[in-house]
């Protein structure tokens, strides 16, 4: 079987296949020749104690060119480099004269000249020295090479980007509708550089009616497609990124600056090139026609969502005053929106609360502190306009039968189906979920449940049945939204995709057809697409001549979903390891400390806590739940006692104590607290806490040791699982 080496922190390791069967576990012997992120061919030889299949590596297929980051250290006179990804079970040895500039301590970048070998370490030389472990921003600098986000453009880039005009010329207005006196706002964070997307809204007659009984909602997105030629050197770095990646303090962007945060951003009082998705909506929210078309706008305002909040809030208020012209603008984009979020609800969209948190840092790079993130009636409103903006996209690239790639995201898998019915069932909520539920039937749950003391655990576990949206060439709807089609056509400043659908369908609109740069051969794009089909319930024969049928130039688009995709996952976890780093070193301040917290996720091996009012999570090791044997219980998600029944659930309130982090590792750990002696149990003996995860099966029942092998394999440390959420879920996600 062929796949990619996944390690593991604790020395062993895992092949993630590329038929998406078991993985294969990889004892840690067998690891000692491979890494983390090879790509090797293995053979099964037996099964686990556990029934897992257990693998031999027969071959090493490619070993990516991929840095090592770590510290440099020297032991007995040798100089070795401890990578900072523990999924790199070893240390990387530095001959004399290999270390260059860097001194002891130092962060380094790593380039491999000896692979490692059943009986030798790996060898390298230091590349690149990045500077001491505390200097600000050093977080952000490990984590783009870790995951190898591309994070300085190309000189040809750079090049082409400084031939660019600085405003908008004569001959760019050329067979554009010019909006210059359309009264378009912006409405972003306080925080926001580059503005992509400005809306208007008007009363309007729709049909027969002699007065108005509806809306035109105007949604300007930036023209980018106008700047960035298909091929050229600045389309070859975006399509690389494929996305902006966004940290605390920092953003590594798609577009060079000149581009994202000046002729591509729609500032305020100047001239902008833009495409127009003009809608009629009706008020019952339903969009009776749309059209699209390049033109000229000139924002007339840069609103914040706190402006537009206060301003809708009280009209005759500070804000409202300050901004007299606009404020029957906004109403009216209430008004729309209102009408909106009404279809949304009938349509039975997923619709959950959730608590999102952003991290507020000082000068010097460290937490300030960490608060919610307050969703308003302004977030609301200019979602609402980008998701209808986003449904009018998808219907054109529909109707046209151009290929394009489109925003998929499916239902639950019939597995983690199971797994729900099965919660819902132990926690006695009588409501029944088919073979193929709609996204109304668990927005109907969420709905019954919103009162329950547990209402936030059970719409986290509701968000962990659905899958992860996807980009792919294949419509097969938006089970979240409760579309039949979706795009993202609105954020071509920091997502490519966006990019794609603005040419196919400037192409359209001049009757021509878009043809992407680069035709490569069908492959892991055909594959991919016959396991995806197998996977929706096609037989191999079936989904394999489907997947035939496909032309070179689906293939094509199709790799390109792929490729988006993945890089879509690749900023998102580059982004949460560095969230997660600035947490542990926020909490190491915090040690000794108690708080009080909810359990937020139950595994085998104990129980993250998310802790009031600083949202940060931690694990309470099951060594810590008191001297007896805990069972965990899938259907329940629960840790129960067998001696004294004590349950440890998700959505119980629990007091804990900080009592150790691991910064390389990124892992918090804590210590349960008696609040009293009726409500908990006393934590297991001092200090097991405090001891490796490697170490703390020897303070274990030789019962409990084989449960708690059971823990994940190589998920970011510390991380607990994380929900697949539905486009709607996620913070400004339909942007």
């Amino acid at each position: 079987m062929v796949g990619t080496v996944q390690g593991h922190r604790d020395g062993h390791g895992f092949v993630v296949r590329d038929d998406d069967e078991a993985d294969i576990y990889l004892p840690p012997n067998e690891m000692r020749a491979v890494l983390h992120g090879d790509r090797v061919k293995a053979r099964i030889v037996r099964s686990d104690r556990r029934g897992r299949p257990e693998g031999r590596v027969v071959e090493i297929v490619e070993r990516p060119r991929q840095p090592i980051i770590g510290r440099l250290l020297q032991e007995g006179g040798v100089w070795l480099v401890a990578p900072e990804d523990k999924r790199y079970g070893q240390d990387v040895l530095i001959p004399k004269g290999a270390t260059g500039a860097a001194k002891p301590g130092q962060v380094v970048v790593v380039e491999l000249t000896e692979p490692p070998a059943l009986f030798g370490q790996p060898v390298g030389r230091v590349s690149e020295v990045l500077g001491e472990i505390e200097d600000p921003g050093m977080e952000i600098e490990i984590a783009v090479r870790k995951y190898g986000v591309p994070h300085e453009f190309s000189a040809a880039c750079i090049a082409q980007a400084r031939s660019l005009p600085d405003r908008v010329r004569p001959r760019d207005r050329q067979h554009r509708v010019d909006l210059t006196d359309v009264p378009l706002v912006t409405i972003d964070g306080e925080d926001a550089r580059d503005f992509d997307d400005a809306v208007y809204c008007e009363p309007a007659r729709v049909g027969r009616a002699k007065s108005a009984n509806g809306w035109r909602l105007l949604v300007a997105i930036a023209d980018v497609s106008h700047y960035v030629e298909t091929g050229g050197a600045i389309d070859v770095d975006a399509f690389d990124r494929a996305t902006s990646v966004y940290f605390p303090r920092r953003v590594i962007p798609m577009l060079p600056e000149k581009l994202s945060n000046g002729l591509c951003s729609l500032n305020p009082g100047v001239d902008r090139l833009c495409m127009v998705c003009d809608m009629l909506v009706t008020a019952k929210g339903e969009v009776q026609a749309y059209q699209f078309y390049p033109a000229v706008m000139h924002s007339h305002a840069r609103f914040t969502y706190t402006d537009v909040a206060a301003i809708l809030g009280n009209t005759r208020g500070p804000e409202a005053l300050r901004h007299a012209a606009r404020v029957p603008d906004l109403l009216n984009l209430h008004e729309v929106y209102r009408a909106l979020l009404a279809a949304r609800e009938r349509r039975g969209a997923v619709d959950f609360e959730t608590t999102e948190t952003q991290i507020v840092c000082g000068d010097n790079g460290r937490i300030e502190r960490i608060e919610p993130r307050v969703r308003t009636v302004a977030h609301r409103l200019i979602e609402e306009a980008m998701l209808a903006a986003n449904v009018c996209s998808a219907d054109y690239l529909v109707r046209s039968k151009h290929p394009a790639l489109f925003r998929v995201h499916e239902g639950p898998t019939p597995e983690k189906l199971e797994v729900l019915r099965n919660y819902l069932k132990a926690l006695g909520i009588g409501m029944a979920l088919g073979e193929n539920p709609k996204p109304s039937d668990l927005q109907t749950i969420a709905n019954a449940t919103k009162d329950r003391p547990d209402a936030p655990q059970i719409h986290s576990m509701l968000l962990r049945s659905m899958q992860q949206a996807i980009y792919t060439r294949t419509n097969s709807g938006h089970f979240g939204l409760a579309y039949e089609a979706y795009t993202h056509f609105t954020s071509p400043i920091r997502r490519y995709p966006d990019l794609l659908v603005h040419r196919v369908i400037k192409a359209i609109l001049a009757g021509n057809r878009y043809h992407l740069p680069v035709l490569p051969t069908p492959g892991e794009a055909q594959a991919k697409l016959v396991r995806r089909l197998e996977k929706n319930g096609a037989s191999k024969q079936r989904a394999a001549a489907r997947a035939s049928a496909f032309s070179a130039e689906d293939h094509a688009w199709q790799a390109a979903g792929l490729h988006c995709s993945a890089n879509e996952r690749r900023a998102d976890e580059a982004s949460r390891d560095v969230e997660a780093w600035l947490k542990c070193r926020y909490m190491r301040e915090h040690l000794g400390e108690e708080y009080g917290g909810v359990v937020s996720a139950v595994t085998t091996f104990g129980i993250f806590v998310t802790l009031d009012a600083i949202y940060v999570d931690g694990l309470v090791h099951i060594t810590e739940l008191g001297g007896e044997y805990f069972r965990f219980d899938e259907a329940r998600q629960e840790l129960r006692g067998e001696r004294t029944g004590m349950r440890y659930a998700i959505g119980t309130r629990v007091r804990v104590q900080v009592s150790r982090v691991d910064l390389d590792g990124r892992r918090i750990d804590f210590r349960l607290v008696r609040d009293d002696a009726e409500s908990q149990p006393r934590a297991g003996k001092g200090g097991a806490a405090q001891q490796g995860e490697a170490d703390r099966g020897a303070a274990l029942p030789a019962k409990q040791k084989k449960q708690k092998t059971q823990s994940e394999r190589a998920r970011p440390a510390q991380a607990k699982p994380r929900a697949a959420k539905p486009e709607a879920a996620r913070r400004r996600s339909p942007r």
